[in-house]
């Protein structure tokens, strides 16, 4: 019983931490990564009013945020501020198509994750359809296809637009404008793409920089708090395979002496 007590008393002990983290509330930098998220929700639905009014909320809370708390730099504040003022117009802008609406919305979304996560940014979540539609770019431009090549890369940098605003908040400077220099040539030089031979070594170089630059950013990054469970629940287990083994070991040890006691006597 007072085995029993004790294992209970030190998983107690060992786990009041963690629930103290998880009861705490949201801080401004996770309740503005909220609201945009809920706007994008709301876009996904339809419901442009509701997105509307949940990112004039968004921008109330920002707003207040960054006076007291001078956290982001300028670059930050404006790449924020624009790509906010997009997706303000996007959820007012009834002339706009729901796709473009969601791909405006989408993109402050990521925008907004890149600012306030320590982790993997949700942008590197598009490196699926992103690389999808960037080999159907490359096999269009190896068959000679003139329509489906302009079709995919048209798909390819709607795509790229989504979540460039965020790779310049996660990305060096050299970096990303080396990237979007090659991303600029290829859509300039459509015409002398479909007819040159240097096509497929354009397009391969620009599909080996974005690979390196998804494969660095989704590298293995796991939240410390989930680190914190892992390390607590695995000290609660050693403690009481220990504690429990100490006393099958003390249990043990009481018949040997009881048999000394007794050979002795």
């Amino acid at each position: 019983m007072r085995a029993k007590f004790v294992i209970l008393f030190l998983a107690v002990l060992l786990l009041a931490p963690i629930s103290t983290v998880y009861s705490e509330q949201p801080s401004p930098l996770d309740k503005l990564d909220l609201l945009s998220d809920q706007a994008l929700q709301m876009i996904k639905l339809q419901r442009y009013d509701d997105a509307g009014k949940l990112l004039e909320y968004f921008s109330e809370e920002f707003l207040a945020f960054t006076t007291s708390e001078r956290i982001f730099s300028m670059d930050e504040l404006r790449i924020i501020t624009v790509a906010h003022d997009e997706a303000v117009e996007a959820a007012g802008n009834g002339q706009l198509n729901p796709e473009e609406r969601l791909n405006r919305v989408t993109k402050f979304r990521l925008v907004v994750d890149a600012v306030t996560s320590t982790h993997q940014p949700l942008w590197t979540e598009m490196e699926d359809p992103i690389m999808t539609v960037f080999h159907d770019v490359k096999e269009a431009a190896g068959n000679g296809d003139n329509e489906k090549f302009h079709l995919t890369l048209n798909s390819f940098l709607s795509l790229y637009e989504v979540i460039y605003p965020s790779i310049k908040l996660d990305v060096s400077r050299e970096r990303v404008q080396k990237l979007n220099t090659r991303v600029q040539y290829i859509d300039h030089n459509r015409p002398q793409l479909l007819s040159g031979t240097s096509s497929q070594e354009e397009l391969n170089a620009l599909q080996t920089d974005l690979e390196s630059l998804f494969d660095e950013m989704t590298e293995d990054d796991a939240d410390p708090s989930l680190w914190w469970v892992i390390i607590s629940t695995g000290s609660i287990i050693i403690i009481t395979l220990s504690y429990v083994g100490w006393r099958k070991y003390m249990g043990g040890q009481k018949p040997e002496r009881n048999r000394s006691r007794d050979h002795k006597n």
